[in-house]
């Protein structure tokens, strides 16, 4: 039995009284005692004998379903995903199921509806004390055949309330049924554009492979059309009856991807996501089980949902570092889209302006068929790039005045205007000029960073949250907000352009859906003409009254910690360049820099993401990185900073000198405390798979068997995006 514990093991149980386990199939849910309480639990295997005395082994209390949850194709899938992660196999099924359904709740939707039993007839006549709710409630009854939830509600709040007296005096009974299908929305479908003739041929391919597995990156440039070589491969797998899998990197594109989606297909859609409440994100789940979902859109999670037909998956933005989780079961869902369709044996279809290095390399291979769109679709040209000198030019609040003047020229020409800054709050630092003292985090490694309308000083890694100080604690000195963040810009845009409407697009101001979807549709109405933002901006938005875009501070990323810092700096670049010139008007990008002279801004603005990316595999081959190299992180946290290297050390003398492994460390992280805890690493490489994921399979026992495991919190991390 799979359970929902943090132990890399499964839990023998007795069955349940009358039950034949003939009768039994893998990924059934389970009741069962655990402790003093009882859990849900999924059936990964069944057993003539177990390791356990036949007198510890505990009955299970009932088996709650008559099919599996999961289908065997996603079931092999979170099993596998569960080896490869390395990753307690009870935690990876939870992570597949709605949280309802690792409660109890029922597989199947059912509706309950309520009738008069005939025979009550003559208690009901004789009945003296009945109020007019209760008269009228009986009289609906006796109308109708039987009521259910949604016509019981059409007689007014509170108008149910004495079903349950009258089912314990025998007037009504209650029973359920299958609810009514999801109902296809009504209304016209808008037709698709004429496909360019590198749409035309992306599709070509796509469809030429089916019904068989065949994985496409599409690569296309920002506004070349990759949504539109989705939706006709979709409208081909539907129209064979067959479902599609959409996975979009965040809930801040959901609403846009399902406005689209509807606008071309009258068919229910299955929407899953994390802002979903737990009976809504049941409902969405058993739509896609079930099929009456042809098409389902999701982020991250939504790569376990079981689908009845299965006919592509689709990964938009495939690039998207929100596809790795990152804490707890750190899965990929990118990579394992990829190992589904495989196992569906369908087309998966990997789409980005500016795709991974690990990708680019699959398809350099031959793994991955390579599609490329290399020009924006209709009148649009690609927008004009230069690069602003931080070095000559007057800045005034994070502006330098060619970017200023540029904005004027764009506002005035009627176009909006985007602004990108991947630093939110007002400023990165509270500093005093006097001794030199900047605001701490008492908790990390870290400096608060100032939100002043809120008048705080908050942490970005641990949320702790303190007053803004008038003075310095250390010399009283006038203290002074330190650069800038995406708060401080909108200020200076009030006062660079007073009376232009201005949105503000980041963590801070965005908290839910109905806040996205009204801030965007303040930029598509017009009624916002500035755009500022952080990375929320650079995700698939199509802005296209957008003329310019504004990169406010190229330089953040030029010289991270991480190998990754480059491609992911190079990405955000060119995705919200990207944003400008989208429809008929000419789009000019301008990029700020004090190191203009860098090779990574050099390689972007003459040879595009595609030189970039080029250069930048050619350095990680030298440097033996990935994707050409195989990496593992082995992570702890302790109270004391010796505990966790003091684990790392014995966890690394545990492992010994295994072949085709080579382990570096043990090291502090960069940032070594983080919320009151100290954080060091161990790190694995090799160049195969086979040799690192067989050395964990035999070391992970081993290492959380040490007595230095029960000082610390360990995590592992196989293909880690971050090695900080």
């Amino acid at each position: 039995m799979a359970l929902d514990a943090p132990l890399r093991t499964l839990f023998d149980y007795r069955l349940p009284e009358g039950v034949d386990a003939g009768a039994l199939s893998l990924g059934l849910r389970i009741e069962v005692p655990f402790g003093r309480r009882r859990m849900v639990g999924v059936l990964a295997g069944i057993a003539a004998t177990s390791a356990l005395p036949a007198s510890k082994l505990r009955a299970a209390t009932a088996v709650l379903d008559a099919e599996p949850a999961l289908d065997p194709v996603t079931f092999g899938l979170v099993r596998w995903a569960a080896d490869y992660y390395h990753h307690p196999v009870g935690e990876a099924f939870a992570a597949a199921l709605p949280v309802a359904l690792r409660a109890g709740r029922p597989l199947l939707a059912r509706e309950t509806r309520w009738q008069l039993v005939p025979s009550a007839e003559e208690a009901i006549a004789a009945a003296k004390r009945l109020g007019p709710r209760q008269r009228a409630l009986l009289t609906a009854l006796g109308a109708h055949d039987s009521l259910g939830a949604e016509e019981l509600a059409a007689l007014g709040a509170g108008a149910a309330a004495p079903l349950r007296d009258f089912a314990a005096r025998g007037w009504v009974r209650s029973f359920e049924v299958a609810p009514p299908a999801a109902e296809a929305p009504t209304g016209a479908v808008a037709p698709g554009p004429a496909l360019t003739a590198a749409q035309a041929r992306a599709v070509e391919a796509i469809l030429g492979t089916a019904p068989g597995f065949a994985p496409f990156l599409l690569y296309g440039v920002t506004g070349s059309g990759k949504t539109e070589v989705y939706l006709r491969a979709i409208e081909a797998v539907l129209a064979a009856g067959r479902q599609a899998l959409v996975l979009v990197p965040e809930i801040a594109l959901t609403p846009q991807a399902v406005a689209r989606f509807r606008a071309r297909f009258a068919v229910p859609l299955a929407v899953l996501h994390s802002a979903l409440a737990d009976g809504e994100r049941l409902a969405m789940w058993r739509l896609a089980r079930s099929g009456e979902a042809p098409l389902v859109i999701g982020t991250r999670s939504a790569v376990f949902v079981p689908l009845a037909r299965p006919g592509i998956v689709i990964v938009d933005e495939e690039h998207d570092a929100s596809y790795k989780q990152q804490e707890g079961f750190r899965y990929s869902a990118r990579d394992l889209a990829v190992l589904r369709a495989q196992r569906h044996g369908i087309p998966v279809l990997l789409g980005s302006a500016t795709p991974s290095l690990e990708t680019l390399h699959q398809a350099a291979s031959g793994r991955y068929r390579r599609l490329d769109l290399p020009e924006r679709a209709g009148s649009a040209g690609a927008p004009s790039l230069a690069l602003v000198d931080l070095r000559v030019h007057e800045e005034r609040h994070g502006l330098a005045t060619p970017a200023v003047l540029a904005m004027h020229r764009h506002l005035d020409a009627g176009g909006q205007v985007l602004l990108y800054l991947n630093r939110r709050g007002y400023a990165p630092s509270l500093y005093c000029a006097g001794c030199g003292w900047a605001a701490p985090c008492s908790a990390c490694d870290a400096r608060l960073t100032v939100h002043l309308k809120a008048h705080r000083l908050v942490c970005h890694h641990c949320g702790a949250s303190a007053p803004v100080p008038y003075a310095c604690p250390r010399c009283s000195t006038e203290l002074k907000p330190l650069g800038q963040g995406t708060e401080r810009i909108e200020d200076a845009l009030d006062a660079l352009f007073p009376g232009v409407p201005v949105v503000r697009i980041d963590r801070d101001t965005i908290r839910s859906r109905d806040e996205i979807e009204a801030a965007l549709g303040r930029v598509h109405s017009g009624e916002a003409r500035i755009l500022v933002g952080t990375q929320m901006l650079t995700k698939g938005h199509d802005f296209p009254d957008v003329t310019l875009v504004v990169v406010l501070n190229a330089d953040q990323g030029l010289f991270g910690t991480d190998f990754r810092a480059s491609e992911r700096l190079a990405q955000s670049i060119v995705q919200v360049a990207g944003r400008a010139g989208r429809a008929s008007r000419p789009g000019e990008v301008l990029i700020q820099s004090a190191c203009p002279g860098h090779p990574l801004l050099a390689r972007l603005l003459e040879g595009g993401y595609e030189g970039f990316a080029t250069a930048a595999l050619a350095e990680r081959e030298a440097a033996a990185l990935p994707p050409f190299q195989r990496l593992a992180v082995l992570r702890a946290e302790a109270a004391r900073r010796e505990d966790g290297l003091d684990f790392l050390a014995s966890a690394r003398r545990a492992a010994g000198t295994p072949a085709g492994v080579r382990l570096l460390g043990p090291a502090p992280a960069v940032l070594e405390r983080r919320a009151g805890r100290f954080r060091a690493q161990l790190l694995l490489e090799s160049a195969g798979r086979g040799p690192l994921q067989a050395l964990l399979a035999a070391w992970l026992p081993a290492v959380e068997a040490l007595p230095e495991a029960r000082r610390v919190r360990m995590a592992i991390d196989v293909d880690p995006l971050e090695v900080t």
